[in-house]
């Protein structure tokens, strides 16, 4: 077996932003290209994911956090306690992963490194994984050593040395440090080194059937050892899990799932194991662990309410228990024997958190736990040895720790039961991916061979697959022959299915409703849109609402607050009663003014729960980005929520966003004796080598005059038939149109200031035209030939239907309308008033679109920018909340904190309907957190019992402290009942 564990060789990193390329304004019906980002790539910050273990409130979590905040290194640092993981941010330069794992386990939590995940805005780093040999290695010593020297090394991220096989596997930066300094750095040290080989590497982890014993694990050791571009293994014999890193320019995970089995003879199978279940197996073995101690805790209760309660009345069984066995009576040895099993056997898990707390500096749920049933135990330990001294015997209070750990482990079941049901948006999503693919296999002559089932996940660009009627389809791809209808609503949130022929672009996840399609997978794994609306998810779920500080604020204070009033409680009531400030038949039978007000302070201190608070924010976030996500509105984290829910102003793109962004020509003039034919002719030759929307209009206006041919014939193609004039000189001017040369003559094709710039005469009948044209909100287009204005075109776009529903709703919510265009003033006015918008900031340039953010921004309003995600970047990267709209299979757009996978308008309102529902639900968890434990404690410390007699006892505490977080988070799940505004429809508006 290859050495080493390789749990944690694939990295993770953070850019600080990313290139975006330049691209045509399709918003502006004149004009523009949209100017670079200025966003590069930091290569300083490295990011990892750690899965973290014993974590029980946000007390654990911010002591996580403070413990890596204050690492010198680490830039920033997110602990999510319903994941169970850490989101560390460092330079890479000053620490490496293990630092931060070692970081964590000093905290006294149990931290795992995760493999690498493709995420949203992750971009793998260029580093190399080199292989050296190393002689006169003899012991583990020697191993250790060698592995510091090379871990210590600047530009080296990981490195793993094999005693057995004499090898040192090294990860390294080649722009940091080369192959040859390590192979000197290991000379340095005492020891032999040699250079063998260094590639890109990559991991995968199968499942393996059929091997049961040593034998077979040796066998599959021996296959892998001998399989060319193997690099590293490990076979886990009793999970059955294979880890493989391996050379993806010499093996892909098909070959070595297919060289397994037929080496094997059939005999061993291999599946990809998907990470998500592995992690959802996990959460199952927590959940499971959880709920047999509590099974154990509570049988061992029950004998002890059985003796408290039912024994009495039993007068053969009570007698039993009053029968004196040595010092003591036979009831008391009982109890004492049942209780030191759940104090010290089954709440070992409490003291173990609780004493990391400690060590760490910090105090938990785990702490007032141990406090509290320590507390009681002890002194009922000490109420026996005392009785037995002394003759005087108090009451003792055995059942009272026992009852408050089994009602805790109750919580907690409850709690884990109820917090995996937060998380049901991403399993849903997860499961949506079908387990396999129909893959179809050509001969040489690429005729059809076979057909063949694989493992879904070992699909490759380029497979062609074969999806039957009412199966999923398994990767994102082309459809290469047949037609069908496929339904997207499970990805995209779009009800009506989508037909889908030849070319048509489908997602991986989506289901085939009618027809046979062959399909050519062209993004697989990470990079499908299911996984990165799957990413976006999970990384929404583990950001932190600003609104969460202040749970967490009220949790690094809470459990000392909590015991200074349980000591107070105890004071006073053991004070009162010794100045007789209270009568003697308060007092429990053959009990004394000590055990009174003790049994008030435990009270105090196991009904207090900081646990409600930490879940009220994460629990409502989880839910509401999973029904966002069932609804086909992705949002990008807590932070983008809370901003959302107060939202002042909405600014709206014009085209492709209020419009269809489906441009077509509807009139044209020719104002000299052209003709008709020749003018759109010339001025189709002049669009045909632009991209803009307007272009591609008007040559399919003149293709379509020509030709009646409403197909969508490309450019090249015109060309080709020769319909089309040759153009040289082509240059395309931003915000004002084009211009070239066709047989030696000036062509200019744009708005008015093209032709003024150019001195172009514009006659009072072509403005009187134009000026028309842009009342009726269309856009007017120039053209002038050999310096002389020729003719006019005009431009519409139809308006969505739902467009003046959606304002109209926008204002009844209290958000003010905007629409910002790089149109002229007429046509935008003209657009406005058609969808009832009053506020119109027009011939604005694609950059002023942040300006125009910006502006709004002053007064400290909350504006949100609505535009197509690629065009309008620098405008949705300025706003508070940034919605990208018709996204479609286009989910990693890193400029807006909500995409909405719809080209529909009505998502924005519920986008920001779906906002204020979650923060009223985290409202309502807040009040609900600090009421219970604003009434709780006074009740639990005994203020109402002087004049109502209403006394809780410890255990009845515990229990409502365990349900306390258990409403709490049944609270949140309550948003998965939400359902997203209807709005009335009515007749498609198209503005001519």
């Amino acid at each position: 077996m290859a050495p080493g564990d390789v749990r944690d060789l694939q990295l993770t990193f953070l850019p600080a932003g990313r290139k975006i390329s330049a691209a045509d304004d399709s918003d502006d019906l004149e004009s523009a290209l949209l100017l670079d980002s200025r966003d590069g790539v930091d290569d300083e910050r490295r990011r990892i994911q750690v899965r973290i273990s014993g974590m029980t409130c946000s007390a654990c979590s911010n002591s996580i956090e403070s413990a890596l905040k204050a690492v010198d290194g680490v830039f920033s640092a997110s602990v999510a306690l319903l994941q169970n993981k850490a989101d560390v941010v460092f330079n890479p330069a000053l620490l490496k992963d293990e630092d931060i794992k070692n970081v964590i386990e000093d905290a006294g939590f149990e931290a795992d490194i995760l493999p690498e995940s493709s995420g949203l805005g992750n971009t793998p780093h260029e580093t190399l994984v080199g292989q050296f040999t190393i002689g006169g290695m003899t012991c583990a010593a020697c191993v250790n050593s060698v592995e510091g020297i090379l871990r210590n090394l600047p530009g080296v991220k990981r490195a793993v040395v094999a005693l057995a096989t004499s090898l040192g596997e090294v990860e390294y930066d080649p722009s940091v440090i080369s192959k040859d300094d390590i192979v000197n750095a290991i000379e340095d040290s005492g020891f032999e080194a040699s250079f063998v080989q260094s590639n890109e590497q990559d991991r995968i982890i199968f499942g393996v059937v059929g091997a049961y014993g040593l034998i077979d694990a040796q066998v599959i050791e021996d296959m892998l050892s001998n399989m060319k571009g193997v690099r590293q293994f490990k076979f886990d014999r009793v999970s059955g899990e294979l880890d493989v890193l391996f050379d993806p320019q010499v093996l892909s995970p098909r070959s070595l799932v297919d060289g397994i089995h037929m080496e094997s003879n059939g005999k061993f199978e291999l599946h990809v194991k998907s990470p998500y279940t592995r992690m959802a197996s996990k959460d199952v073995e927590e959940t499971s662990t959880i709920f047999r101690v509590f099974i154990s805790s509570l049988l061992l209760s029950v004998p002890l309410f059985f003796m408290k309660v039912v024994c009495p009345h039993i007068p053969f069984m009570y007698s039993l228990l009053l029968r004196r066995c040595g010092p003591f009576l036979m009831g008391d040895w009982v109890k004492w024997a049942l209780v030191s099993v759940i104090q010290f056997g089954i709440g070992k898990r409490f003291y173990i958190a609780a004493g990391r707390a400690l060590r760490n500096g910090s105090t938990n749920m785990d702490v007032l736990i141990v406090v509290g049933t320590t507390t009681s135990y002890v002194y009922s330990v000490y109420a026996l040895l005392y009785g037995a001294l002394t003759g005087f015997w108090s009451p003792t209070y055995f059942e009272t720790s026992a009852m408050l750990i089994t009602f805790v482990l109750l919580g907690k079941y409850l709690e884990v039961l109820a917090k995996g049901k937060t998380s049901d948006a991403i399993k849903k999503l997860v499961e949506l991916a079908p387990a396999t693919a129909l893959l179809i296999i050509n001969d040489k002559d690429g005729k059809f061979f076979e057909e063949r089932e694989i493992d879904s996940l070992l699909v490759q660009p380029g497979d062609t697959l074969k999806t039957l009627p009412g199966t999923k389809i398994p990767a994102d791809g082309i459809v290469t022959w047949g037609s069908s209808y496929v339904n997207e609503s499970m990805v995209t949130g779009e009800s009506v299915p989508v037909l889908k022929e030849v070319n048509d672009s489908v997602i991986g996840g989506t289901i085939n409703m009618h027809g046979v399609l062959h399909i050519k997978a062209t993004k697989v794994g990470s990079d499908t849109v299911l996984s990165q609306i799957i990413s976006l998810v999970e990384t929404a779920q583990m950001s932190k609402a600003p609104i969460q500080k202040f749970a967490d604020y009220v949790a690094s204070i809470f459990v000392p607050t909590v015991v200074s009033l349980a000591l107070l409680t105890f004071l006073g009531w053991y004070i009162a009663g010794a100045v007789g400030a209270y009568p003697e038949e308060w007092l429990p039978e053959n009990g004394n003014h000590f055990v009174f007000a003790l049994m008030f302070s435990i009270s105090v201190v196991v009904i207090a729960c900081p646990c409600a608070l930490g879940l009220a924010t994460p629990t409502a976030v989880m839910v509401g980005t999973g029904v966002g996500a069932n609804n086909g509105v992705l949002i990008k984290g807590g932070d983008a929520l809370e901003r959302a829910q107060m939202v002042k102003y909405v600014i709206f793109d014009k085209t492709g966003t209020l419009t269809q962004g489906k441009a077509s020509v509807t009139t044209s003039k020719v104002f000299t004796g052209m003709q008709r034919g020749e003018f759109l002719t010339l001025v189709a030759s002049a669009e045909a080598s632009s991209e803009h929307p307007l272009a591609k209009a008007v040559l399919a206006h003149a293709r379509h005059f020509h030709f009646f041919d409403d197909s969508s014939a490309t450019t090249q193609n015109d060309v080709k038939s020769g319909w089309l004039f040759d153009v040289t000189a082509f240059s395309a001017l931003p915000g004002r149109g084009v211009e070239c040369s066709i047989n030696g003559r000036h062509i200019l094709v744009g708005n008015r200031k093209l032709m003024m710039e150019n001195g172009i005469d514009i006659s009072k009948e072509v403005e009187n035209y134009v000026v028309e044209l842009e009342q009726n909100a269309h856009t007017g287009i120039l053209v002038s030939y050999d310096n002389i204005l020729i003719g006019a075109l005009g431009v519409a776009d139809p308006l969505k239907i739902e467009a003046s529903v959606v304002i109209e709703r926008l204002q009844k919510m209290g958000v003010i309308p905007v629409m910002v265009t790089g149109d002229n003033w007429r046509t935008a006015k003209a657009v406005a008033k058609e969808v009832g918008i009053q506020d119109v900031r027009a011939e604005v340039m694609p950059a002023g679109k942040a300006d125009i953010v910006r502006s709004f921004q002053k007064d400290g309003s909350i504006v949100a920018m609505v535009g197509d995600g690629i065009n309008d970047s620098p405008a949705l990267a300025a706003a508070d909340v940034g919605m990208a709209i018709g996204a479609g299979t286009d989910v990693a757009i890193e400029a807006a904190n909500f995409v909405l996978m719809r080209n529909n308008l009505e998502d924005v309102i519920t986008a920001i309907h779906l906002s204020r529902k979650t923060f009223d639900r985290i409202r309502l968890n807040y009040v609900f957190a600090m009421a219970y434990n604003v009434v709780a404690i006074p009740v639990a410390a005994g203020a109402l019992y002087p004049s109502l007699g209403i006394k809780l006892p410890p255990w009845v505490s515990g229990a409502c402290m365990a349900l306390s977080s258990v409403s709490v988070v049944c609270s949140s799940l309550l948003l998965k009942r939400y359902r997203k505004p209807i709005l009335p429809t009515i007749p498609e508006i198209v503005v001519e």
